[in-house]
């Protein structure tokens, strides 16, 4: 998957060679935001251009625009790794959440 990012918004692109030119849309969000370019320059130009005229219409619309990230996501496991979690957090003095943050960095550094 081919990312670039502006603002911390992510666009996933891909080239169409029927139609010679990159295209993408800003992902994660429920608005939808599209982008293109001939060359990768062009590209992140794009990206930037479009995500700046979605702010300039979401101030101008009195609303708040779409954040790609909450921070906060729903995670569903099973009551038996439920509970050792549970055990594992509570052995080391730390909340579910804590522990889950702690151990999801790791996993990602």
């Amino acid at each position: 998957m081919n990312i670039l990012t502006y603002k911390d918004y992510q666009g996933v692109f891909a080239y169409d060679p029927e139609a010679d030119i990159f295209h993408g849309d800003v992902i994660n969000l429920t608005d939808v935001i599209t982008f293109q370019g001939r060359s990768i320059d062009e590209l992140k130009q794009a990206l930037a251009d479009s995500v700046e005229d979605y702010l300039a219409f979401c101030k101008a619309e009195d609303r708040s625009p779409d954040k790609p990230y909450s921070g906060r996501f729903n995670l569903r496991v099973d009551q038996d790794l439920h509970r050792k979690i549970a055990a594992e957090a509570a052995t080391e003095g730390k909340s579910l959440n804590q522990w889950f943050v702690e151990n999801l960095r790791e996993l990602v550094s």
